[in-house]
C-alpha cells in the first residue's frame, strides 16, 4: 500500500484494491501550471533587457540571466524531485522542526563574520560566489508551519480565544528578527500572510481583530521609530521634490512608467535602466516593463497574477472540501504571499507605495528569491495533486457503493421473481 495514499486517506489501508483502481501519476492543474510557465519565460526575458547594461561591468550582457537561468533550474529541480514526490502531511510532522530552522536562519544571518550587508541591510549569507537570502526561505518555512499548525489545532483555532497565541508569538519572534535586519517589507508581508491564513480557516474572530490592531499600532510605531522609513514614507508621495536625493529612484521609475504609453517604446528600447533607474533588474523591473511594453505588457502581467492567485484559492477550496486542512492552509498562505508582494512591488514602482524592497514574484532578478518562488508553487501543485486524488478515490469508493446495491437490488428482485 503506498504511504502516501495512506496518509491521505486511512481508510484506505483496509482497501488497497481501491487504490489500484485509481490512475498512478501527478495531477497537474494545466492553466495554474501555463500562467506560471508564462511569467517564468516572460521573467528571463525581462531580466535579461533589464541587465544587459549592468552586466557588461561584469565582463558578460548575459551576466545575470545565466545565473538566473541556473536558480531557475535548481529551483525546478528541487520541485521534480522533492516538493511533488513528498506529500503534505510528511512537511506537518517536521512543522517544529521547520520553524526552528526558520528562525536559526533569521538568528545567524545577524551574526557578524556571517551575515553579509547589501545596501545597509544584513539579509545575506555568502557561500563563496553565491549570495542566500535566508529571510526567503525563512518565510516559505514559518508558512509551512503557520498551514501546519492551523491542521493541527483546528478547532482549538476556531473555538478559543487561546488557538492564536501560538502564531502570534511565532509572528513576535519572526517579526523581531526581520526587523533587526533590517527588513520591514518582508516583516509586513509575512505577518499579514499568516493572519490571513488563520482569518481563512475562521479563527475565532475576537482574537483576530484585537491582534490586527494591535499589529497595526506597532507597524505605525516601527515605521516612524527609523528616520530612514520616514524619509521613505515622505520621499514617495512627492519624489520629485528632491528628484536627485531620496526620491530619485522613484521619479525614475515614474519617467519609465508614464513614457511606455499604452504599447511601450519596445521589447529591449528602455532608457531608464540605461543607468538612470536603480535597481532595474531587480526590485524595479515592473518599471522597465512598464516602458518597454506599455498598459498593454502591465495589463497581461496583472491578469497572469490574478491567474495564478485565483487557480491558489481554487486548489485551497478543493483540499479543504476534501478535509486536506494543512493543503488548504499552505495554499491559501502561498497565495496571498504572492499576490499580496505583487501588488506592493507595483504599488511601489507605480509610487502608490512607499519602498519596500520587495522584489517581483517570477520576474525580478535574485536566485533565492526565484528558487524560494518555484518551491513553493510546487507546494501548490502537490496539494492539487493530493486533493485531486482524494476526489477521485472518493468517487471511485461511491460508484462502485452504487454498483454493489445495484447488484444486489438486482439479486433480490431475481429471488421474489423465482
Amino acid at each position: 500500500m503506498n504511504r502516501t495514499l495512506e496518509k491521505l486517506l486511512p481508510w484506505l489501508a483496509k482497501k488497497p484494491q481501491a487504490a489500484d483502481a485509481v490512475r498512478v501519476g501527478i495531477r497537474i492543474d494545466p492553466i495554474f501550471l501555463t500562467a506560471v510557465l508564462i511569467l517564468l519565460g516572460w521573467g528571463l526575458v525581462m531580466v535579461t533587457s533589464a541587465s544587459m547594461e549592468l552586466g557588461e561591468r561584469f565582463g558578460n550582457p548575459f551576466f545575470f540571466v545565466i545565473r538566473q537561468s541556473v536558480a531557475i533550474v535548481i529551483g525546478i529541480g528541487v520541485v521534480m524531485t522533492v516538493i511533488l514526490r513528498q506529500p503534505i502531511a510528511r512537511w506537518v510532522e517536521y512543522k517544529s522542526v521547520i520553524l526552528i530552522a526558520s528562525l536559526l536562519m533569521l538568528f545567524v544571518v545577524l551574526v557578524p563574520g556571517i551575515g553579509h550587508a547589501v545596501n545597509g541591510a544584513n539579509r545575506w549569507i555568502s557561500l563563496g560566489p553565491v549570495n542566500i537570502q535566508v529571510s526567503e526561505f525563512a518565510r516559505l518555512g514559518v508558512i509551512i508551519w503557520m498551514a501546519g499548525y492551523i491542521a493541527t489545532h483546528t478547532i482549538k483555532l476556531q473555538n478559543r480565544i487561546t488557538g492564536m497565541f501560538g502564531p502570534i508569538i511565532v509572528i513576535g519572534l519572526t517579526s523581531l528578527l526581520l526587523l533587526i535586519q533590517p527588513d520591514f517589507g518582508t516583516t509586513a508581508v509575512l505577518a499579514a500572510t499568516l493572519f490571513a491564513m488563520a482569518w481563512l480557516a475562521r479563527a475565532q474572530w475576537q482574537m483576530m481583530v484585537g491582534s490586527t490592531v494591535v499589529l497595526a499600532v506597532l507597524g505605525v510605531f516601527v515605521v516612524l521609530s527609523e528616520q530612514y522609513r520616514i524619509e521613505r514614507l515622505l520621499s514617495f508621495s512627492n519624489p520629485f521634490a528632491d528628484p536627485f536625493g531620496h526620491g530619485y529612484q522613484l521619479a525614475n521609475a515614474l519617467i519609465a512608467i508614464g513614457t511606455g504609453g499604452v504599447f511601450g517604446r519596445g521589447l529591449g528600447e528602455s532608457i531608464q535602466k540605461l543607468s538612470y533607474l536603480p535597481e532595474a533588474h531587480t526590485d524595479f523591473i515592473f518599471a522597465v516593463l512598464s516602458e518597454e511594453l506599455g498598459l498593454v505588457g502591465v495589463v497581461v502581467l496583472m491578469l497572469l497574477y490574478g491567474v495564478i492567485v485565483w487557480r491558489g484559492f481554487v486548489i485551497a477550496q478543493m483540499a479543504w472540501r476534501e478535509h486536506q486542512i494543512a493543503g488548504a492552509a499552505l495554499a491559501w498562505g502561498i497565495s496571498v504571499w504572492l499576490g499580496m508582494q505583487a501588488l506592493i512591488n507595483m504599488g511601489v514602482n507605480m509610487g502608490v507605495l512607499p519602498t519596500k524592497g520587495l522584489t517581483l514574484p517570477l520576474m525580478s532578478y535574485g536566485g533565492s528569491a526565484i528558487i524560494v518562488a518555484l518551491i513553493s508553487l510546487g507546494f501548490l501543485m502537490r496539494v492539487y495533486h493530493e486533493a485531486a486524488l482524494v476526489a477521485q478515490l472518493r468517487e471511485h469508493q461511491a460508484s462502485k457503493r452504487q454498483r454493489e446495491g445495484a447488484n444486489g437490488a438486482a439479486v433480490q428482485t431475481q429471488e421474489v421473481s423465482l
